[in-house]
């Protein structure tokens, strides 16, 4: 289904839509989609068009999408910024967007611009909604800024200190991206947890440890739980220190996750902590904005190794086939891209 991507791949014009209309992907059912042609808007002042290059897919969230699993009460506060449509279906959904301004301000026109926008060819925003990619991060790396800035959060939630033992469960694309920026931190020893030896060459391309969840799991100052399942959750529960605490990134929709809180879980006095991208941490709520948080995002992504985060990449004409895959859950667990310069 998909074929390695070049993740040096500047802009290249190729789609011939009529000049007022675009093409967006639309997830109609479960596992099922369908292609509109959606008319654009005049530009007004203080706006700007912009022409897609790649979409990155989000494993985590849209396969929740794909599958119509978002919970009832969350169908508000899990609207994407420029999601049109409603939970379950018909939603237009996405929020890595990677593209080259075609119209708008002095300051932005022809620059790579990341955006909080769904899967779509071509669309108008206010420009305030842009953000710049440096010139030293290629358009395809840039579709990773949601990963690494949900990882500037979850670590500003975790508050690790110089010298700590950091251990991540679970080695999909966010789990490693917190692991690749915890890796800065002075004398930190970073590990990531999995079930799947292959994610070994992850860690590796990143500069952690690696360590299979079957074996014997390392001590630890710091857990953050991203993997995605209760079995992560619960084996996060094992490595956390006494008195102290699991910083779950996960999200799991509406599925009920069991866990065993017996044995030691009260003695040891471990606390869960939930993570979420959704508002800035509370350590920084006052000194920081989401803008600040996707610039400092969008800076990390200079470093090349988060290269190694980045799956396939896809013909934004399969689509269907990526949306199928999320909700059968046989989609890869890093960051797999749509592109949109291809015929």
């Amino acid at each position: 289904m998909a074929v390695t991507g070049n993740t040096t791949q500047g802009p290249v014009e190729v789609h011939h839509e009529i000049p007022d209309a675009a093409t967006a992907w639309w997830t109609v059912g479960p596992g099922q989609g369908e292609f509109r042609s959606e008319p654009l808007p005049g530009i007004s002042d203080g706006e700007a068009s912009v022409r897609t290059l790649f979409t990155g897919v989000s494993r985590g969230t849209e396969s929740l999408v794909a599958r119509g699993e978002v919970p009832v009460s969350e169908h508000e506060r899990m609207r994407a910024p420029f999601q049109a449509g409603e939970f379950p279906f018909p939603v237009k959904y996405g929020y890595l967007n990677v593209g080259t301004v075609e119209h708008g301000p002095a300051a932005l026109h022809g620059r790579t611009v990341f955006s909080l926008f769904p899967h779509q060819s071509r669309f108008v925003v206010p420009a305030d909604a842009l953000h710049p990619v440096p010139e030293a991060v290629p358009p395809r790396r840039a579709a990773l800024a949601g990963a690494v800035e949900t990882a500037v959060n979850v670590l500003w939630d975790a508050a690790p200190l110089v010298g700590d033992r950091i251990v991540v469960v679970g080695a999909g694309m966010i789990g490693a991206a917190i692991a690749r920026v915890a890796r800065s931190i002075p004398g930190s020893e970073v590990t990531l947890v999995d079930v799947d030896p292959a994610r070994a060459t992850t860690a590796e391309a990143l500069g952690v440890g690696f360590v299979l969840a079957s074996e014997e799991l390392p001590g630890a100052d710091v857990v953050i739980e991203a993997s995605g399942a209760g079995a992560g959750l619960q084996l996060a529960l094992g490595i956390a220190p006494t008195d102290g605490e699991v910083i779950v990134a996960s999200w799991y929709g509406s599925r009920a996750v069991s866990l065993e809180l017996g044995a030691d879980f009260h003695s040891r006095r471990i606390a869960i902590r939930p993570s979420q991208v959704g508002a800035i941490a509370v350590r920084r709520r006052a000194s920081r904005t989401m803008r600040n948080r996707l610039a400092i995002a969008l800076r990390l992504l200079e470093d090349p190794a988060y290269d190694a985060l980045l799956g396939g990449t896809t013909s934004w004409r399969r689509l269907p086939e990526v949306t199928a895959a999320l909700a059968d859950g046989t989609a890869g667990e890093l960051c797999h891209t749509i592109d949109w310069t291809a015929e």
